[in-house]
């Protein structure tokens, strides 16, 4: 199977799948029905076209004309949400955006909440409690990690600055800043007095 179908049929399982387990993103899907979405992600230079009806059909190539185009990066889209950001985001050339603004904003919003409930779907498998069991347990394990690696960092930070001495500690930053500024404040007045000697001149 050629990579782009296959692509796109993932994503368009994928979001199916998420929107029919959730009624609320259903009735989103219903106010979609009949529009056709052309987004250009810029991170991979690939063009995939969203057409709306009872779901998501993902396409690589579309021949017709979409209601909507958008070229951006992936990390622009939940920005869309709020129409003030999309003019921003066209003045900063992060958007490219041509046709229905509002459609623009549903679309983001869809994609945004598109978010799986990984303890729904466990407990269809293995039951209510086993699947929080497991949840709560892959959470504590990435809690887990992220202090273990948050202490390393702050360990490694303290041999830098303190044992080496490659890097300079926190203190010694202030005390260079304060003198810093001490220089820059004598130099100010330094420069008023001398302007004040040459109008005297």
């Amino acid at each position: 199977m050629p990579f782009e179908p296959l692509v796109t049929a993932v994503i368009e399982s994928s979001l199916n799948t998420l929107i029919h387990d959730d009624p609320e993103l259903e009735r989103r899907l219903a106010r979609l029905k009949g529009q056709v979405i052309q987004v250009h992600l810029k991170e991979l230079n690939k063009t995939l076209t969203f057409i709306f009806s009872q779901q998501i059909d993902v396409l690589a190539n579309y021949e017709g004309e979409p209601d909507c185009y958008l070229s951006l990066h992936l990390s622009v889209l939940p920005e869309l949400r709020e129409q003030a950001n999309i003019t921003r985001l066209i003045k900063q050339d992060k958007l490219v955006l041509e046709g229905d603004i509002q459609l623009a904003q549903k679309f983001s919003q869809l994609m945004t909440d598109c978010k799986p409930d990984l303890e729904e779907w466990l407990s269809r498998v293995t039951g209510d409690v086993v699947a929080h069991g497991l949840v709560q347990g892959v959470k504590n394990v990435g809690a887990a990690l992220h202090a273990r690696i948050s202490k390393h960092q702050n360990h490694l930070g303290q041999v830098l600055t303190e044992e080496w001495r490659v890097a300079p500690a926190a203190l010694e930053i202030a005390h260079f800043c304060d003198q810093v500024d001490d220089v820059k404040s004598q130099a100010a007045r330094v420069e008023a007095r001398l302007a004040k000697l040459l109008e005297r001149v």
